[in-house]
């Protein structure tokens, strides 16, 4: 079981944030990512299409005979999470936006939550704020994602959308720090740092990491030798996609 490689999956290529740091955590494990480019985006689908969708991954992923599979997705976690780790064999990890953190370091200002419509609807999300939001605002950002999945990460177009997104809660609240609810938006953290100076962004790709880490020590199933490899997969349009994949995996990220 511990040569058994670990796979994820994303909507898109968002989750190679979450890769990144999986990666760098435990370097001796080979990863097989998968992201479902060809219906991306997920967080404007239904409930039942993102879980659909989300079964389709894990089986692709299972065909790879993986070890555990981490959900880098914080709306696919919230719909299949769950129904995953109840009809699968092996462990499911899956993502959660830092609320928690980022509530009990707040000092006295408002936790904005940038995620996509469908992560803040469902109910694993009202759960979570229901228990640290009481002084957070969630900032549905439709759109967004895209950017990270054109590889567009900086620039004026990217600038006037965080604008528009953004100005009506800068202008209203006392934002003190803000929750990147969406392991795409990681890749555009330089964009929405400009957008949004002097305050502190948090998101759940270190914790998923040691999350995973944990999940392997308890069971015994770290690969203990050797040098890990990363094999990468899309859905979408091979040619375009996989090298974009790959340099975002070497992507620096601020």
């Amino acid at each position: 079981m511990r040569s058994r490689p670990i796979g994820v999956f994303d909507s898109g290529l968002g989750g190679v944030s979450v890769l990144r740091n999986m990666h760098a955590l435990l370097p001796k494990e080979d990863f097989i990512y998968f992201g479902d480019d060809k219906n991306a985006p997920y967080g404007t689908k239904s409930e039942e299409e993102i879980l659909r969708l989300s079964i389709n991954d894990a089986a692709f992923l299972l065909e790879k005979n993986v070890k555990a599979i981490v959900i880098a997705c914080n709306t696919a976690t919230s719909a299949a999470a769950k129904h995953l780790r109840e009809t699968l064999s092996v462990p499911v990890i899956g993502m959660e936006p830092a609320l928690k953190p980022a509530s009990l370091n707040r000092k006295n200002g408002i936790i904005g939550v940038m995620a996509t419509p469908a992560t803040l609807k469902q109910t694993k999300f009202k759960l979570l704020y229901e228990k640290y939001g009481d002084h957070a605002m969630p900032i549905p950002c439709p759109g967004l994602m895209e950017f990270a999945e054109k590889g567009i990460l900086e620039g004026e177009e990217i600038d006037s959308f965080l604008e528009r997104t953004l100005a009506p809660y800068k202008e209203k609240y006392n934002l003190e720090s803000v929750v990147l609810g969406c392991t795409h938006y990681v890749f555009l953290k330089g964009a929405i740092q400009k957008a949004l100076p002097q305050i502190k962004l948090y998101d759940g790709n270190e914790g998923t990491a040691r999350q995973l880490k944990r999940v392997l020590e308890e069971r015994n199933w770290l690969k203990e030798t050797g040098e890990g490899s990363v094999f990468m997969y899309t859905s979408g349009d091979e040619a375009h996609i996989l090298p974009l994949m790959q340099s975002l995996f070497r992507e620096k990220i601020l």
